[in-house]
């Protein structure tokens, strides 16, 4: 019949086929200042009738979020849309991701070479490092997602703008990015 269950599959963080690899650049290295490394990543929203995801940009010094993004599906271009927003904002030395199709794409390690930037990625099995952000799923998903059910996208966007998970730090940067 080819029913299928709606829900996250597992091994989302592949990247593309074709996609360039980059090698991982902040193993042992001191991170002492705001800019030096930006990490970025990728975790679900659950709704009433489905999912939606939500990427993030933080730096990792600070532990500030820069921007976020919300989308129904798991396209680059939301996470592009974010870049875009935290660069506005400030620029890294280096930016570190998983090896996700999202993040392996022409558009986004060009926009980012086009910066500048250094590309770091995680290898496998590198659970933490991202532990940041992986930190900020957690305490988003215990402190609201978890407390809540939302109808719709507009319902989550909403929420998750009221609440302060997007503006942890008073660093040199002015919250309220999006």
């Amino acid at each position: 019949m080819g029913l299928e269950a709606i829900y996250p599959k597992p091994r989302l963080s592949q990247s593309g086929p074709g996609h360039k690899r980059y090698p991982y650049l902040i193993k042992g290295l001191v991170i002492d200042h705001s800019d030096q490394v930006w990490c970025s990543d990728i975790s679900y929203i659950r709704l009433l009738h489905g999912f939606v995801y939500l990427t993030v940009v933080m730096d990792w010094f600070s532990r500030y979020v820069l921007s976020w993004e919300l989308s129904i599906t798991l396209d680059k271009e939301f996470c592009l849309k974010a870049l875009e927003k935290a660069l506005l904002v400030s620029k890294p030395e280096i930016f570190n991701t998983d090896q996700g199709a999202q993040f392996t794409s022409v558009e986004f390690t060009g926009r980012l070479e086009d910066a500048g930037v250094r590309i770091s990625m995680d290898g496998r099995g590198r659970l933490y490092d991202n532990i940041f952000v992986e930190r900020l799923w957690r305490t988003v998903k215990y402190e609201e997602v978890y407390l809540h059910d939302y109808w719709t996208v507009l319902e989550a966007r909403e929420r998750l703008n009221r609440q302060s998970f997007f503006c942890i730090c008073g660093s040199k940067r002015e919250p309220g990015v999006n």
